[in-house]
């Protein structure tokens, strides 16, 4: 188990980079159009989300490409949520 601000096998540097690329490779298959800013706080807030669903089911994950997978799975899911939300 690891800590809520922590990306196992990564820095910070590194966890900025993740969630950038991770909020981009979202936006392209939610065929959405974000900024640079936005890619990078939808991937940052989908590393939290993928993180925490990973943990709970006990699925282990580390360094970048891990990383880069749960983050990305997370800000999918959260872009998700958010325009199922917006319909309503």
């Amino acid at each position: 188990m690891h800590g809520i601000m922590s990306m196992p096998g990564v820095g910070l540097i590194g966890f900025l980079i993740i969630g950038l690329a991770a909020g981009w490779i979202a936006e392209k298959v939610m065929a959405r159009d974000h900024g640079l800013l936005t890619n990078l706080v939808v991937g940052v807030a989908g590393s939290f989300i993928g993180g925490f669903l990973a943990n709970s089911l006990g699925i282990a994950f580390y360094g970048w490409v891990g990383n880069l997978v749960v983050a990305t799975i997370g800000a999918i899911l959260l872009l998700y949520v958010f325009s199922m939300v917006r319909r309503t």
